[in-house]
């Protein structure tokens, strides 16, 4: 009896914050790979521009430059957006199933039970 509850103490206890903590970490993870500040704080930088600095010359030569930092930075901010939406969605599905393993980790001792309780009243799927 003695090892039932230090099992059940450890698994409400210790093991599930030990699973909690490798939920948030898989989701900290999946955060850093997206970089979603690092996506906000740059949205509307030019995109892969190596010289994005003043342009001096004539007119024209002047209007073409601030074109093409208009169209980077355009470009730029599509691909970033469309970065962090595959980002936010990857990380709702983190959350998503990072509960369910919650959940899980919770009922999972129960399952037994409540397998010998349906079968004693004559339950059958």
């Amino acid at each position: 009896m003695l090892l039932i509850t230090e099992l059940l103490r450890w698994w409400y206890g210790d093991g599930w914050r030990l699973r909690a903590s490798l939920v948030a970490n898989r989701l900290d993870g999946t955060i850093d790979y997206f970089s979603v500040d690092l996506l906000l704080k740059t949205l509307f930088s030019p995109y892969r521009q190596i010289s994005a600095g003043r342009v001096d010359g004539p007119l024209g030569v002047q209007m073409r430059a601030m074109v093409d930092k208009l169209f980077s930075r355009i470009i730029g901010a599509i691909i970033r957006l469309i970065i962090l939406l595959i980002g936010a969605v990857a990380i709702g599905l983190q959350v998503a199933i990072g509960l369910i393993i919650l959940v899980a980790w919770g009922i999972l001792p129960l399952l037994p039970i409540i397998g010998l309780v349906l079968t004693l009243i004559g339950w059958t799927p």
